[in-house]
């Protein structure tokens, strides 16, 4: 990193996702940016991983189980049509009044 402190410290476990494999056959993940090595892991873990050596610009991790694949969420999407279309009214469920909470 540039100088600045490593965003994880020897002994602090996260769950990570194995996004490649390096050329000595570790697993390869991102924490906050930062590169961790996981010895014996393959491409698309899921585990939970404990740190146990931090450099300046990489670390190195230890597995500590596997764990399952977050569930991937599905947002709402909108149409072209429903684009177009005005907006309701909202309803107002609140009487409109000029008197801010001031006392009478």
């Amino acid at each position: 990193m540039d100088g600045t402190e490593a965003p994880v410290k020897v002994g602090e476990e996260y769950d990570v996702m194995i996004s490649a494999v390096g050329g000595k056959g570790d697993g390869i993940a991102k924490v906050k940016g930062f590169v961790l090595f996981v010895a014996g892991a393959k491409k698309g873990d899921f585990l939970k991983v404990r740190i146990t050596k931090v450099l300046a610009n990489v670390g190195f991790a230890e597995s500590v189980k596997k764990i399952e694949r977050p569930e991937n969420r599905k947002y709402a999407t909108v149409s072209a049509k429903e684009l177009e279309e005005p907006d309701e009214e909202p309803e107002h469920r609140y009487e409109e009044t000029e008197d801010f909470g001031e006392d009478k």
